[in-house]
C-alpha cells in the first residue's frame, strides 16, 4: 500500500511507544522468584510479550516443570500491577524519538491500541505529554477481546474513523491483530526502531 493513502497510525503501546517489557520481566521476575521459578529474559521475551496474563503465566508454568503453578502465580498479578506502575512512573521509558515522531504525525489520525489496563497506560502517556496528541486509546477488554482477536483493531479504527490505518507492532500477537483487522502492519524487533521505521514507511520529510 502507498504510504500516502494511510489515514491514521495505531500504535501498540508495551515494546512501541514505552520500552516497558524489561519492566513487566522485572517485575514477574521477582515475584517468580519468591517461589522458586527463575524467569530468563530470552525466554520471556520469545514467548511471553503481548498476550493476556493467564496464558503467559501457564506458559510460564509448565516451562518450569510447575503445570500446577498457574492459578497461584495468578494470585501474585494485583501486587505486580502495583510493581509495575510505580517503577513506570520512576522511570518512564518512552522510546527514544517517539515525542518528536507523534508531533510529526499530525497530519494523521493516532491511537494507542494495547492489552494492558488503562490504569496503567493512560497515566504513562499523560506523564510523556502524549495524551492529548492521541485521538482514541483502547485498553484491556475494551473491545471484548485481546490480540490476537482483530477486535482491539477494529474498534481502534472506528473510533478515529479510519478506513486505512498503518499498525505498528512488535508483537506476534498484535502483528496477527492488526492483520485480521485487515490493516497493513509494521512490525518492529524492539521500541528504539520505531521512529526510524514509521518515518520510512510513510516516506515522511519526502
Amino acid at each position: 500500500m502507498n504510504s500516502l493513502t494511510y489515514d491514521a497510525v495505531l500504535f501498540d503501546f508495551d515494546g512501541v511507544i514505552v520500552d516497558s517489557e524489561p519492566v513487566h520481566f522485572a517485575c514477574w521476575r521477582e515475584l517468580l522468584e519468591t517461589v522458586g521459578i527463575r524467569l530468563g529474559w530470552d525466554f520471556y521475551q520469545a514467548e511471553c510479550v503481548g498476550i493476556a496474563e493467564r496464558p503467559m503465566l501457564d506458559l510460564i508454568a509448565r516451562h518450569a516443570g510447575r503445570p500446577d503453578m498457574t492459578d497461584r502465580l495468578l494470585d501474585f498479578y494485583p501486587q505486580k500491577k502495583a510493581m509495575f506502575r510505580h517503577k513506570m512512573a520512576e522511570l518512564l521509558p518512552v522510546s527514544p524519538g517517539v515525542t518528536d515522531l507523534i508531533t510529526e504525525l499530525r497530519g494523521y489520525r493516532l491511537a494507542v491500541v494495547t492489552s494492558s489496563g488503562r490504569e496503567d497506560v493512560q497515566p504513562v502517556l499523560e506523564q510523556a505529554g502524549l495524551m492529548d496528541s492521541l485521538d482514541a486509546l483502547v485498553c484491556g477488554h475494551e473491545a471484548g477481546a485481546l490480540k490476537p482477536s482483530p477486535a482491539p483493531y477494529l474498534l481502534a479504527a472506528e473510533r478515529v474513523e479510519a478506513r486505512r490505518p498503518l499498525v505498528v507492532e512488535d508483537s506476534e500477537a498484535g502483528e496477527k491483530s492488526g492483520r485480521a483487522a485487515g490493516f497493513d502492519v509494521l512490525r518492529v524487533k524492539q521500541s528504539s526502531e520505531v521512529a526510524e521505521a514509521v518515518r520510512g514507511r510513510l516516506r515522511l520529510g519526502e
